[in-house]
């Protein structure tokens, strides 16, 4: 399965249901290891509960959320806790939308110029110097060899997108020689279309699903953000996205930072 908002009705687990206490849960979105993202409302807050079943822990998210709050528009931890059947975050709403809403799904330019300003604040707001994260393209390598060791990675489910290599090992290579940093700032870590909220005006209005957060060239979010807008509003806006964060293309590291997403990430 791919990330998306589920299409059948969901059974929210026991915890959701009590944390909600009463108040209508609707499911919003699941990711491709099974966790959840449920919308909880009443007349005084609108609330959010991720939950992960065990063994894909929420604490680096929770930890980088209480931090970047200082710095960006981010939502505000209010709970984070664990027992046997999983772990959940309960977190304040934002006002917006996310970027695969209907709306902006069905109008993409407003959609990817609000994603590429979005990065901009995110990248020129948050200060590199006091960041404890790190999402450096050495770091991450580590992390590929040490899937490819263990046998996780599936060249298979490449997207055309990617550089084509013989092999794994071709690809880890590529990785081993990385392209000069552009500008390292704090990077959003998952700036895929969905993690992008916009508000009623068309313009950004908050970031979510901060788990991957830290400090690394800003061609690391790029790459990925870019990508993205072929997946959610199809092929032509890379351009848009781009212009909008103030940037010109940059292949090399375009190409460089999708291959490491696929192998790291």
């Amino acid at each position: 399965m791919i990330a998306a908002a589920p299409r059948e009705p969901v059974e929210p687990p026991r915890v959701v249901r009590e944390i909600a206490g009463g108040s209508p849960v609707h499911a919003v979105w699941e990711n491709e290891l099974g966790g959840m993202t449920f919308r909880i409302e009443s007349a005084a807050e609108v609330r959010f509960v991720k939950w992960s079943p065990p063994g894909l822990s929420l604490s680096p998210e929770v930890e980088r959320l209480r931090w970047a709050a200082k710095y960006a528009v981010v939502p505000r931890v209010l709970d984070h806790g664990s027992d046997s059947t999983g772990e959940w975050m309960v977190t304040a709403g934002l006002p917006g939308r996310s970027a695969v809403d209907d709306r902006w799904i069905a109008e993409p330019g407003t959609a990817v110029r609000a994603i590429g300003s979005g990065l901009r604040a995110l990248h020129e707001t948050v200060p590199v110097a006091d960041c404890p994260f790190d999402w450096s393209a050495e770091v991450r390598t580590t992390v590929a060899r040490r899937k490819a060791a263990a046998g996780s990675i599936d060249q298979a489910d490449w997207p055309p997108e990617l550089p084509r290599v013989a092999s794994i090992e071709e690809a880890l290579d590529v990785l081993a020689d990385a392209p000069p940093v552009d500008r390292a700032v704090v990077c959003h870590g998952d700036a895929c279309a969905p993690n992008t909220l916009i508000g009623d005006d068309g313009r950004f209005a908050g970031h979510v699903d901060l788990g991957g957060l830290g400090v690394a060239d800003r061609w690391a979010d790029l790459a990925i953000a870019t990508m993205a807008t072929r997946w959610n509003y199809g092929p032509g806006w890379e351009g848009a996205l781009l212009d909008a964060y103030g940037i010109s293309p940059d292949q090399d590291r375009t190409t460089y930072y999708r291959l490491l997403w696929y192998l790291a990430d």
